[in-house]
Parts: C-alpha cells; sequence; structure tokens
C-alpha cells in the first residue's frame, strides 16, 4: 500500500472531467476527422448490393482484376477512370471521386474498379 493519501475533492475530479471532455473532440478532429471527410456522403458502399454483385472495390489495387480481367487493358491499367461508364461531370464529383453509369445517384472512386470494366472508346 502507499503511504501517500488519495486525494478524494470535488474540485480534483470535477478539473479530470472537464479536462477529459474537452480533450474527446479535439482528439476526434485531429485523428480521424479528414479520413472521413475524403469521402463522400454518397459514395458506393461496399455493402451496396449492385457493388457486391459488380465485385466493386474503391481501391482497385485490392480487387481481384486478374481473375476477372476484361479485354482492352492488362489487369493492373485497369480501372474506372478509363472505364467507359465513368461520368467525371456530374454532381458532387471530385477529383478523385466521379460519378458511374452503372451506380445512378453515387460516386465511385476513379482508382476503383470493378467486374464491368470497359475500355473508354477513343
Amino acid at each position: 500500500m502507499s503511504d501517500k493519501p488519495m486525494s478524494t475533492s470535488r474540485r480534483d475530479a470535477v478539473k479530470v472531467m472537464l479536462g477529459t471532455a474537452a480533450a474527446i473532440p479535439v482528439i476526434n478532429l485531429v485523428g480521424f476527422g479528414t479520413a472521413r471527410a475524403e469521402v463522400p456522403a454518397n459514395a458506393v458502399a461496399a455493402n451496396d448490393p449492385t457493388a457486391i454483385a459488380l465485385k466493386y472495390n474503391a481501391d482497385a489495387t485490392q480487387s481481384d482484376r486478374a481473375a476477372a480481367a476484361r479485354p482492352g487493358l492488362p489487369p493492373e491499367e485497369q480501372h474506372c477512370a478509363n472505364c467507359q461508364f465513368h461520368l467525371p461531370d456530374v454532381a458532387g464529383a471530385t477529383e478523385e471521386w466521379h460519378g458511374c453509369s452503372l451506380f445512378p445517384g453515387k460516386l465511385i472512386n476513379v482508382n476503383g474498379w470493378c467486374a464491368s470494366w470497359t475500355l473508354k472508346a477513343g
């Protein structure tokens, strides 16, 4: 056992609680706020039924492109930005998130891939 008495003042307890309450929002802003802000609210979710059926992945490097590769380009060069279904000029589009005619009203990552990838003409 320790020889020091335990501090039991209410003032010390309130200071600890206020310090913790003030630190939580700051930790959220610094640690996680930027990562969440990059993905738009209307981005295609991993559990979207169409995304599952088309094997869509927002990161083409995580997709099994070699097994389901389509003609036109080597599998490692196939991604949403060079697909015919890619729609760069839709509402809410950013540099990294664009529209896709296979996912109406939703945004896909230009570095993503799905099994319906087809080389853009021209």
